[in-house]
C-alpha cells in the first residue's frame, strides 16, 4: 500500500479502505490483515466486507443486497423480453439446474432460490429465502 494512502487513513477519521467480495465465504466485515516481511499487519479502517455487508453500509438498511437480487430476476426478464434471446448465450449450466428442479412446480421460484442460496446463504436477508 502507497505511503500516501497509509497516511490519509491514519490521518482522516472518515477515511476507509474496502476489499469487497462479491461471492465470500460468509457475511462479513473484518479487519483486513496480511503477512509483510513475516509480520501480520492490518488497520481498523482497512476491511474485508462480504457484498451484502457492504451494501449495508453504503444504504444503511442491511438486507439491501437481498433486496437488489429478488428485483434482479425480473429486470433481466424485462431485458431479455425486450432485446430477445440473442443477448443470453446458450447457457448448459442454466439448462440442467431447471432440469434437476423439473419435478418441483413453480420451477422458475427454485431455480432462483437455489442460485442465490448457493453463493449467499450466510449473507443478511437471505435466511428468508430457506423458509419458502
Amino acid at each position: 500500500m502507497q505511503a500516501s494512502i497509509r497516511y490519509q487513513l491514519l490521518k482522516d477519521d472518515d477515511c476507509a479502505c474496502f476489499l469487497v467480495e462479491a461471492i465470500a465465504k460468509k457475511s462479513q466485515n473484518i479487519k483486513w490483515e496480511t503477512t509483510v516481511d513475516g509480520q501480520r499487519v492490518g488497520h481498523k479502517l482497512i476491511r474485508r466486507v462480504s457484498m451484502d455487508k457492504f451494501y449495508e453500509l453504503v444504504t444503511g438498511e442491511d438486507d439491501a443486497f437481498y433486496q437488489l437480487c429478488m428485483v434482479l430476476p425480473s429486470v433481466i426478464q424485462k431485458v431479455v423480453d425486450s432485446n430477445g434471446t440473442n443477448l443470453v448465450p446458450h447457457d448448459t449450466v442454466y439448462e440442467d439446474l431447471l432440469l434437476a428442479a423439473s419435478n418441483v412446480e413453480e420451477k422458475d421460484m427454485i431455480m432462483e432460490i437455489a442460485i442465490f442460496m448457493l453463493g449467499f446463504s450466510t449473507y443478511n436477508g437471505f435466511s428468508k429465502l430457506a423458509e419458502k
